[in-house]
């Protein structure tokens, strides 16, 4: 396969323009408060069917990251320890106002801060709980430089119904994908001491088209289902601009399946493997059917019809 054929972008990468009433509203609500999400600042294709479904994703702390991966689109640079205090009720404000039925908060790393932000992840979560009973609350965080006490942070006093940390790439592509601060070994702990301080849900996320072999990917996805991970999402690589990391092949659908069938097999609760697939992609529709929802009270939702959490076995 030529250069051209394997970087052109397939027919099954076709999404709908982001449009509808939730998709404006939350835009502008965003805008409003000035907050960040990391659908915009991530170039995420399926922003406006998340938004359209109630589901949006949170950045935390800035739109400025302090480290560098090859892979990501968002800002990099020095915050200097500048924090917007008021943002965890600014958070809440929003989430309650555009009556989201799952919220993810994701953040910047921000290794220029003393405990990496995981206080004020902490407090936007309990912020959102005072305003919203009924969400479903998922904490996607960084690795906080291998400090166990700042994931105890977030899972002990933010009490999110699912926490989530991503290893990103296969442990082959970790020094050519991720920043030089990061490892798979560090990332798999984090994963580890969050179902340690008492995580209810563990989640986490494998991009593949990096230049990772099939046989990688299999081995990774067993290494993260006996770290004892709940959930994994597998999605294809796609390059924010020519500035990063090259896609080196635009893995098929069926491949994707084949990886959710393994991971299922390997004993992980559930599997998104797609190519669309992101880490907070369709994140209500996975954990609408999770037993996390099976707690909370029904939830309102003035853009449709009443819903109600059901179990996922």
């Amino acid at each position: 396969m030529n250069e051209p054929e394997r970087t052109r972008l397939p027919t099954w990468f076709r999404v709908p323009l982001p449009a509808g009433p939730r998709y404006g509203a939350l835009k502008t609500s965003l805008r409003g408060l000035g907050l960040h999400t990391v659908c915009e600042e991530a170039r995420c294709p399926n922003v406006g069917e998340c938004w359209a479904e109630g589901t949006a994703t949170l950045m935390l702390l800035g739109d400025t990251c302090t480290r560098g991966c090859r892979f990501c689109a968002v800002k990099k640079g020095k915050p200097q320890g500048i924090v917007d205090r008021d943002e965890p009720k600014k958070v809440a404000e929003a989430v309650a106002r555009m009556h989201l039925a799952y919220v993810v908060l994701t953040m910047v790393d921000r290794d220029d801060l003393p405990d990496g932000g995981a206080a004020h992840v902490a407090e936007t979560v309990r912020r959102i709980r005072e305003a919203c009973p009924g969400i479903v609350v998922e904490t996607l965080v960084g690795d906080f430089a291998g400090a166990q006490r700042d994931v105890a942070t977030v899972v002990q006093e933010g009490r999110p119904d699912v926490f989530a940390h991503n290893v990103e790439v296969v442990p082959e592509l970790q020094s050519t994908m991720r920043d030089r601060r990061c490892s798979w070994d560090r990332s798999i702990e984090v994963l580890s001491w969050a179902r340690g301080s008492g995580a209810l849900v563990i989640k986490t996320s494998l991009m593949v088209g990096c230049g990772e072999t099939r046989s990688q990917v299999e081995a990774a996805i067993e290494r993260i289902a006996a770290a004892g991970v709940d959930v994994l999402t597998i999605g294809q690589y796609l390059r924010p601009s020519e500035k990063h990391a090259p896609v080196d092949r635009f893995v098929h659908p069926d491949e994707f399946a084949a990886y959710a069938e393994i991971g299922r097999a390997a004993g992980l609760r559930y599997v998104a493997s797609g190519p669309l697939v992101r880490s907070s992609y369709r994140a209500a529709e996975a954990f609408l059917r999770a037993d996390v929802g099976a707690r909370k009270p029904a939830f309102e939702d003035p853009y449709g019809k009443r819903l109600r959490l059901p179990v996922m076995h």
